[in-house]
């Protein structure tokens, strides 16, 4: 198996308020040791008006990572593309995929959260027209040298050549969530890695991979399990106790999440949304226990053909060394169990 991180930095920390930006420098540490660890990759997310201080200028923090990581693959989980320029982001990104040497993985949405469409002024039910518009801009811009104009429902451009080019080809990965089987198709046929959310259980997991292997397939397209990942959270803990203890600060922390998604017809939001109505659902297959239960844990996605999980760790660098010494050399493939040791 592969392991790398699903985690994100706020700019404050736990004794100095969000203008020093402690917390930023506090995630760069945090990322440069995992790389030291063995960890593959880091995805982090983009996030507005929260009032938590969440990564709003995702790229921007990845690049100051590059500079400071060497193998580690930098991930967006997600770039919500109807919020953005498609020109500025496509040349934003591809900056960060040149000095990175190629790390980059590109991940696109549509985006969830209702308060910050409300606060970009976009109509939430845009979001797909608009994600579809950038995605097209984006591809073009990375894939031509030449000049072209583009002109759309959203954006207008004359005569422009995207600069630079991304130092991949022909471009970084794109990668997207889904869950519903039309979704998951419609992602393969589109040669798009997949990313898999936290809630599900390992026999969805295994039904959605399956979903998505086969429509690859159908349309001669390989399929490497390594295109598929899946994020799940993780507590490493000393007794039932300590574990019982952390899943209850995880559910409200999950809520808080849940809160800001639901739009206020309820009906429309975050996929979280899809587990908030039954207790524990969000809780109930996060990787929390003791290193034996963990590793029961991780054989069951094992077998459900799981083969890549984004590790959102609770507790610190002391968790995310314990995880790398205790838990990953069972799992994990032999270059990444060497840098590990």
């Amino acid at each position: 198996m592969r392991f790398g991180l699903f985690c994100s930095a706020q700019a404050n920390s736990n004794t100095l308020g969000p203008e020093t930006g402690q917390g930023f420098r506090d995630y760069l540490d945090y990322n440069v040791e995992a790389e030291a660890l063995g960890y593959h990759s880091t995805f982090s997310v983009e996030h507005h008006f929260t009032g938590w201080n969440q990564v709003s200028s995702t790229l921007m923090l990845l690049t100051a990572l590059a500079m400071r990581t060497k193998t580690l693959r930098l991930g967006t989980a997600v770039m919500v593309l109807p919020w953005h320029n498609p020109v500025l982001l496509a040349e934003q990104a591809a900056t960060l995929d040149l000095i990175s040497g190629g790390r980059l993985d590109f991940g696109i949405g549509k985006g969830y959260r209702h308060n910050e469409f409300i606060g970009f002024g976009i109509k939430q039910d845009e979001a797909e027209a608009r994600f579809e518009e950038a995605l097209e801009v984006i591809k073009r811009a990375w894939l031509t040298r030449e000049r072209f104009s583009h002109h759309g429902r959203f954006w207008n451009f004359d005569d422009i050549v995207v600069e630079p080019p991304p130092a991949q080809t022909p471009h970084p990965p794109l990668w997207v969530g889904a869950g519903n089987p039309a979704s998951i198709a419609r992602a393969a046929e589109r040669g798009f890695n997949l990313l898999l959310d936290q809630y599900a259980s390992p026999q969805t997991l295994g039904e959605r991979i399956a979903i998505y292997k086969a429509a690859r397939e159908a349309k001669g397209l390989s399929f490497n399990p390594m295109q598929v990942t899946v994020a799940r959270q993780l507590y490493i803990a000393k007794d039932q106790a300590d574990k019982e203890q952390a899943l209850v600060k995880q559910a409200a922390f999950t809520k808080r999440t849940i809160d800001v998604s639901r739009a206020p017809d309820a009906k429309t939001g975050s996929h979280v949304l899809a587990y908030a109505n039954k207790a524990g659902a969000t809780e109930e297959n996060a990787l929390y226990g003791t290193v034996d239960e963990i590793a029961a844990m991780l054989e069951a996605l094992q077998s459900a053909g799981v083969e890549y999980i984004l590790l959102t760790i609770s507790g610190g660098v002391d968790q995310l060394r314990r995880f790398a010494r205790d838990i990953m050399p069972a799992f994990a493939t032999a270059p990444t169990i060497r840098a590990a040791e």
